[in-house]
């Protein structure tokens, strides 16, 4: 029997790793991600068309530049205040502080910087505003059915 090749309608499972164009690991995945191809999931970049017609052990490169990933970098969702003014839990890098805005939405934002009595929080994505290079690795190809077709009730998603 011919191998599955990835088309609309089939259920895929693949592994992938990031890095940037220096070779730095920024993001892995070993535990295989599923979905079904041409379906609702939205894959980062273009990945979708860069496995289709790829089979089981194909393995793919990609280079996805921001405007293709996670957005160019914002200036205007970096905030610095003095760190007196911050409570003392978000006193440490990578401490994450939710933040509301006047129409109620939500953001998470992280703690990218304390220097010089300062602390810098960003709500850009830690990816945005660089350009990644993926790797991906097909684990599985095969006729999706109806259960991998329903709505996922948790989760994430490669975005």
């Amino acid at each position: 029997m011919a191998s599955e090749v990835i088309k609309p309608g089939k259920f895929v499972s693949l592994t992938y790793h990031i890095t940037d164009l220096e070779g730095n690991v920024l993001e892995q995945n070993d535990i295989p991600v599923s979905y079904v191809h041409g379906g609702e999931t939205e894959l980062i970049g273009s990945m979708d068309k860069v496995v289709a017609g790829k089979g089981v052990g194909d393995e793919v490169e990609m280079i996805v530049p921001p405007e293709d990933g996670f957005g160019e970098h914002d200036p205007a969702l970096t905030f610095t205040d003095d760190i007196e003014n911050v409570p003392p839990q978000f006193r440490q890098l990578g401490a994450e502080v939710q933040m509301q805005n006047e129409d109620g939405e939500t953001r998470t934002f992280y703690v990218s910087k304390i220097e010089d009595n300062k602390l810098t929080v960003d709500g850009n994505h830690p990816l945005a505003g660089k350009t990644l290079k993926v790797m991906i690795k097909i684990v599985e190809v095969r006729d999706a059915t109806m259960e991998d077709m329903a709505p996922p009730t948790g989760g994430c998603s490669i975005n």
